[in-house]
C-alpha cells in the first residue's frame, strides 16, 4: 500500500542552520589529536573562510529579503528571513568560542614542537625593540591612517579587510580612526633566528600610537567587516544588449561595495566606540561578533613554507600524490585507448587526471579529431586544460566552451580565460540568461574511416587541475555511441539555448534531471509497497529541494531503505518513527573534500547507477544546467557499488544524524575495524595494478593479494554478521 503523508513538514530542517552544522563539523577536524598541527591550523582557516563566504552570501541574501520581501518563508519550516537570522545569528557566536578554543590549542601544541605565534605581550624588551625599528622602517611607510570627522568623512571599508580602529583623545572629547592593514605586506613577520612569528595587525594595533602621533589613543580594536556579496546578476543584467564579459567586470568592482552585514572585533569594545562603527556601518548588536583567535586565518597555509623542513615534517601531512591510472602505453595514445570501446573511470583525488589531460592535448593534434566541446564552471588559474584547447583552435580544430562567468568568487579567473581562449580562436559562450550552466561534459569528436565517432568525458567535479587533487569526484570516459549523440545533442542546446532536449542516457536539468530522480524514487517505493525491497543509496553535497524531500520520505514510509552520504546541508531529518525511520543520513568530512555525486537505485542485475554534476538542491535542480548520466559498465558500476558500502560504514570520518538533528562522529567499535574511506581509497590505489576500465577496476586480486577495498569490505562485513550473531 502506498502511503501518504500528511506531516512531512515535521522532518524538515532549515537550510542555513543546517548549513552551520556543517562548518561545526569542519570546525571538529581541528581539534583531532592524530591530525599534523599545522594542517589542524588548517582546518580553522578553511572553517572560517566557509563562514565568511557563509556570511556574504546566504546572510547577505537573507538580509536582502528582509527589506525587499518580508513575507517569503522558507518552504521547508516556514521561518521568516528575519526568523532565520536571528538564529543564524545566535547559533553563530557560539561558534566563534569553539574556534577560539581549537586555536588556543593548536597554538600551544605548535610552541612545544619550535613554532611560536606569540602575542605582543609575550615579547621581550630586545624583540620589541627590533619590532619597533622594523615597523617604522617597513611598516609604517605602507599605512595610510586616517581620522574620521567633517572633513574626513567614514571610509570605504573593503570588504574582509583588517583594519585598526582607534578612539583618539582631543582637546575636547574625542574621535575616531582608522588603519586598513596593507594586502601588500607578509601578515607573519619573523622574528630573531628560530621560528617565532607576529601577525602584522597585532604590530600595528600595538604600534599604533606612533602612527596617530599627536594624539593620545584611549582604545583600540582590530576589526574586519564582512559585505553582502549576494549579486542578483540576473536582477542586474536587464539589458540584453550590454557586453556580458563588461558586465561581469563591472559586478566584482560592485561586490566590494554591498552593504556590511558582520562586523568582527578582536577586543571587548567600550559602547562608545562599538556605538560610532555600528552608526556608521548601519549594523546594530545582534550583527557584531567578537574573537580571540586572528579575525583572518589564511596564514595557516603559508606557515609550513616558512620553516624548515624538518621542524615542519611532522606538523603537516606527506604530500598526497594521486596514483596513475593507466600504463604508459595506454596513456601514450589516449585518443585511440578511449575510443577503443573501454569505459574507464578515474576517481580523484587517488588517481591523477593525468590520463584526462592527455586525452585532450593528444586530441589537439590527432589528425582523426575534428571538434573539441567542453564546459567550464571553475579552472586552474594555470590551466593545461586550457592551454590545450587554445593549441587545438590553433591546429585548426572547432574548439567550443561554454564557460560559465558566474562560478561565484571565480569570475575574475574565468573572465581571463575566456579571453586567451577567443583570441586563439575558440568560440566561447556565456551560458544561458537565468540559468547557471554547471555540468561537467567534454565531447571529442572524431572521423574515422569515413564515420563520425565521439568520445565522451563526464564527472561529477570541475575541470581544475588543483582541485582534483583535493576533491573526491568521478570522471567517466566512454566511447558508447548513444550517450555520445547525447552529448552532441547537449551542446547543440546550448549553442542555440534550448533547455527542452530530449535524450535517450542523461538526464539534464532543468528539463529532465528532476523529473527522472523523482521516478526512480517512486519505483523502488512501488517495490517495496508490492512486497520487494526498494533500496536507494545518494551521495551529494547538499539535499534542499523540497519535492524530493517529500519523495524520500514518502518511500521511506513504504519501507525503501534509504541511506544518504551529504557532506553539507541536509534540510531532512532521518530516523524519525513513523516517518524517516529507513533513512540514514552520514556526513564524510576528511582530509579530501567530498564532492562527488552518486545516485544508485534498487539492488544486483537491476541497480541502475548514475554519476552527477548536481546536488539535490531546487538551484541545481531547477535553475542550473547540470547532467547526469549512466554507468552501462558491470566492472565500474560495482567498483562504485563498494566505494559507496566503504563510505557508509566509515567509522572514523563519518558523522552519522540522528532524528533530533544532531550529528554524531562515529567512533571504531574496536581497534581491529578502523574505516576510514579515504584512507582506504588511497591505499587501493597505490597498490593496483596500473589499470583501471571495464577489464580490471582495480577491486582484483594485486600480486596475490586481494585490494584493500576488498579487504576493508571483507573485515567489515565479516565483523557485522558476527554482530549479528552475538
Amino acid at each position: 500500500m502506498l502511503t501518504k503523508i500528511a506531516n512531512i513538514a515535521d522532518c524538515m530542517y532549515n537550510r542555513e542552520l543546517s548549513w552551520l552544522k556543517f562548518n561545526e563539523r569542519v570546525l571538529h577536524e581541528a581539534n583531532r589529536r592524530e591530525t599534523p598541527l599545522i594542517e589542524r591550523l588548517k582546518f580553522i582557516s578553511i572553517y572560517t573562510s566557509n563562514l565568511d563566504e557563509f556570511y556574504m552570501i546566504r546572510v547577505g541574501a537573507l538580509s536582502d529579503y528582509v527589506i525587499l520581501n518580508k513575507k517569503y518563508r522558507d518552504n521547508k519550516t516556514g521561518m521568516t528571513p528575519q526568523e532565520q537570522l536571528d538564529e543564524v545569528f545566535r547559533a553563530t557566536a557560539p561558534l566563534y568560542a569553539l574556534r577560539d578554543q581549537a586555536y588556543s590549542s593548536i597554538r600551544t601544541e605548535l610552541a612545544q614542537h619550535g613554532v611560536h605565534l606569540p602575542g605582543m605581550q609575550d615579547l621581550d624588551a630586545d624583540e620589541l625593540k627590533t619590532l619597533k625599528n622594523d615597523f617604522m622602517l617597513d611598516i609604517l611607510p605602507m599605512l595610510s591612517p586616517q581620522i574620521i570627522d567633517s572633513r574626513h568623512p567614514f571610509p570605504h571599508l573593503t570588504n574582509k579587510q583588517l583594519h585598526i580602529a582607534v578612539m583618539l583623545e582631543k582637546k575636547r572629547g574625542f574621535l575616531f580612526g582608522l588603519i586598513a592593514i596593507p594586502a601588500s605586506l607578509s601578515r607573519l613577520v619573523k622574528l630573531g633566528n628560530g621560528f617565532r612569528f607576529v601577525l602584522l595587525e597585532d604590530i600595528v594595533l600595538y604600534f599604533s600610537d606612533l602612527v596617530f602621533s599627536g594624539y593620545k589613543v584611549l582604545e583600540k580594536n582590530i576589526m574586519a567587516v564582512t559585505r553582502n556579496a549576494d549579486i542578483d546578476v540576473e536582477d542586474e543584467f536587464s539589458d540584453e544588449g550590454i557586453d556580458y564579459r563588461v558586465f561581469m567586470k563591472n559586478i566584482l568592482k560592485k561586490r566590494q561595495r554591498l552593504s556590511p552585514v558582520r562586523l568582527e572585533l578582536m577586543y571587548p569594545a567600550s559602547g562608545e566606540l562599538l556605538a560610532f562603527f555600528c552608526k556608521k556601518l548601519s549594523l546594530d548588536a545582534p550583527h557584531v561578533f567578537y574573537s580571540a583567535s586572528p579575525l583572518d586565518l589564511s596564514f595557516g597555509f603559508s606557515l609550513n613554507r616558512l620553516i624548515d623542513e624538518e621542524t615542519s615534517a611532522p606538523l603537516v601531512w606527506r604530500a598526497h600524490t594521486p596514483a596513475e591510472a593507466l600504463p604508459p602505453d595506454k596513456k601514450a595514445n589516449m585518443v585511440r585507448y578511449a575510443a577503443s570501446g573501454r569505459d574507464f573511470m578515474l576517481s580523484y583525488p587517488f588517481d591523477s587526471m593525468s590520463p584526462f589531460l592527455s586525452m585532450i592535448r593528444q586530441s589537439a593534434e590527432d589528425a582523426s579529431v575534428l571538434s573539441i566541446k567542453i564546459t567550464l564552471y571553475r579552472i586552474d588559474t594555470q590551466s593545461k586544460l586550457a592551454e590545450s584547447l587554445i593549441l587545438a583552435a590553433e591546429n585548426g580544430k572547432e574548439v567550443v566552451v561554454i564557460m560559465e562567468l558566474r562560478a561565484r568568487f571565480d569570475e575574475r579567473n574565468n573572465i581571463e580565460w575566456a579571453q586567451r581562449l577567443e583570441e586563439a580562436g575558440c568560440r566561447v559562450i556565456y551560458g544561458l540568461v537565468g540559468y547557471k550552466i554547471h555540468s561537467k561534459v567534454c565531447l571529442i569528436t572524431q572521423r574515422e574511416s569515413g564515420k563520425i565517432r565521439y568520445i565522451t568525458q563526464i564527472g561529477t567535479g570541475n575541470y581544475n587541475e588543483k582541485t582534483a587533487k583535493q576533491y573526491t569526484d568521478l570522471s567517466l570516459i566512454t566511447a558508447n555511441q548513444v550517450i555520445g549523440h547525447d552529448a552532441a545533442e547537449f551542446f547543440s542546446n546550448l549553442q542555440i539555448g534550448n533547455l527542452d532536449g530530449e535524450y535517450k542516457l542523461l538526464w539534464v536539468a532543468p528539463g529532465s534531471f528532476k523529473k527522472r530522480v523523482l521516478e526512480c524514487i517512486e519505483e523502488e517505493r512501488q517495490k517495496s509497497a508490492n512486497g520487494g525491497q526498494g533500496s536507494i543509496i545518494i551521495k551529494c553535497n547538499s539535499l534542499t529541494d523540497r519535492e524530493i524531500i517529500e519523495k524520500l520520505v514518502e518511500a521511506s514510509c513504504d519501507g525503501v531503505e534509504i541511506q544518504m552520504i551529504i557532506r553539507g546541508i541536509c534540510c531532512l531529518v532521518p530516523q524519525m518513527a513513523g516517518l524517516t525511520g529507513n533513512i540514514r543520513v552520514v556526513s564524510i568530512v576528511g582530509k579530501f573534500l567530498e564532492h562527488s555525486r552518486i545516485f544508485c537505485f534498487g539492488k544486483g542485475s537491476e541497480k541502475k547507477i548514475y554519476i552527477s554534476s548536481a546536488d539535490l538542491m531546487t538551484r541545481n535542480t531547477e535553475r542550473r544546467v547540470e547532467v547526469a548520466c549512466p554507468i552501462l559498465d558491470a566492472g565500474l558500476k560495482e567498483k562504485i557499488t563498494d566505494m559507496l558500502d566503504v563510505m557508509l560504514r566509515d567509522n572514523t570520518q563519518a558523522w552519522e544524524e540522528f532524528s533530533d538533528a544532531r550529528y554524531i562522529l562515529r567512533t571504531p567499535p574496536g581497534t581491529d575495524l578502523i574505516i576510514d574511506s579515504q584512507e582506504i581509497f588511497t591505499k587501493e590505489a597505490l597498490s593496483r595494478p596500473i589499470r583501471m576500465d571495464a577489464k580490471n577496476t582495480g577491486m582484483k586480486k594485486n600480486n596475490g593479494g586481494s585490494s584493500v577495498v576488498t579487504r576493508a569490505l571483507t573485515s567489515v562485513r565479516q565483523f557485522f554478521k558476527k554482530r549479528r550473531g552475538n
